[in-house]
C-alpha cells in the first residue's frame, strides 16, 4: 500500500513538471493533491529514495514543486500562530484587568474569556469600564 501511495504522488509530480503550469495553478493543484494525499514520514522517505533513481533535472523541478508548497504551508502556519498569540495575549491581559476590579473572579468565567473570539475580546476590551459587577461581566459573556 505504501508503494502505491508514493508512486501516485511520483507520478503526479512528474505530470505537472511536464504541463509546465505557472506558479498560481501549479499552486492549486498541488494544494489539491496534497489535500487528498498526504504521505507520512516513511512514505516521504520512500518518495525522496525514488527521487534519487530519476533523471536529475526532472527530480530537481518535483522538488522545487513539493519545497514550495512546504514553504507556503510554513508561511501560512506562522501567520496562524501570530493570530493565536495576539488572541491569547489579548485574553491573558483582560483577566488580568478583570481580576483587578474583582477580585473574586471565578476559574469557570476566566475560561469562558479564553474561548472567546477576537472580536468578543476586542468587545469586552471596549465595555471593561462600563462593566460594574461580576453579574454585569456573566451577562456579557451569555
Amino acid at each position: 500500500m505504501i508503494y502505491y501511495r508514493v508512486q501516485v504522488k511520483l507520478k503526479f509530480l512528474r505530470m505537472l513538471v511536464n504541463m509546465r503550469l505557472d506558479f498560481a495553478r501549479m499552486t492549486l493543484l498541488t494544494g489539491f493533491f496534497e489535500t487528498y494525499l498526504k504521505l507520512n514520514e516513511e512514505e516521504e522517505r520512500k518518495l525522496a529514495e525514488e527521487l534519487g533513481r530519476i533523471d536529475k533535472k526532472e527530480a530537481a523541478k518535483m522538488m522545487e514543486i513539493t519545497t514550495s508548497w512546504q514553504e507556503k504551508g510554513r508561511i501560512e502556519g506562522k501567520e496562524e500562530g501570530r493570530k493565536e498569540g495576539i488572541v491569547k495575549g489579548q485574553a491573558d491581559l483582560l483577566i488580568r484587568q478583570l481580576k483587578k476590579k474583582f477580585t473574586n473572579m471565578p476559574a469557570d468565567m476566566e475560561s469562558r474569556v479564553r474561548g472567546l473570539s477576537a472580536e468578543k475580546l476586542q468587545q469586552l476590551a471596549e465595555a471593561i469600564f462600563d462593566l460594574e459587577t461580576l453579574e454585569d461581566v456573566k451577562s456579557f459573556l451569555s
